[in-house]
């Protein structure tokens, strides 16, 4: 756990945002313990994104290259409370990217997302390492013309607002800027 000592984060970050956003980068460095030009210490990635075609294994591929070896990675699309648990026996921080994504495999899979998301809710007490949470503002653009987007787009919102509540840090990211928007002190640790 020297690596929560030396750059402590709260309990629980969520950072917010809109598409290109700068959202996962903001993330990355915040779990990585290197956002004000520190050297990156080790992270578990929790990454529910799937590459169902080319351009999104494009994606996921970049991320990788990106974050470096620094990190070990967990794929898990529908399990996130397992998925926490099994990040947190690492003893670094864990970076979980993104919400959205998980919603959506929620969805697709005919799960019941409250359910899910009291699972996820209830997987954060007493995890032991701090996690952050990347998730879409999908509240601020255009009224989905399909019934299942704007269920989409409704449940996000629960989503967001839930994990907002649980947080102890919120940050919503805009043309690569953060702005906090609640931010309780990180816990002494000896």
């Amino acid at each position: 756990m020297e690596h929560v000592r030396a750059f402590p984060l709260p309990p629980v970050t969520l950072v917010l945002g809109g598409a290109r956003s700068g959202k996962s980068t903001h993330a990355e460095k915040l779990a990585s313990g290197s956002l004000n030009g520190g050297e990156p210490q080790p992270a578990v990635y929790v990454a529910t994104a799937q590459a169902g075609d080319v351009e999104m294994a494009t994606r996921i591929a970049a991320h990788r290259t990106r974050r470096g070896s620094n990190w070990s990675t967990i794929e898990e699309p529908l399990k996130l409370d397992e998925a926490l648990a099994s990040a947190a026996a690492h003893g670094w921080p864990v970076l979980v990217d993104c919400l959205t994504l998980w919603l959506s495999n929620v969805m697709l899979g005919g799960g019941d997302v409250d359910e899910a998301t009291d699972d996820l809710v209830r997987a954060l007490e007493g995890l032991g390492v701090p996690v952050v949470f990347v998730s879409n503002e999908v509240g601020l653009g255009v009224v989905p013309d399909t019934p299942l987007g704007r269920a989409f787009r409704d449940a996000q919102g629960r989503l967001n607002m839930r994990m907002a509540e649980r947080a102890d840090r919120v940050i919503l990211m805009t043309a690569g800027l953060a702005l906090t928007l609640k931010d309780r002190p990180a816990p002494i640790r000896p």
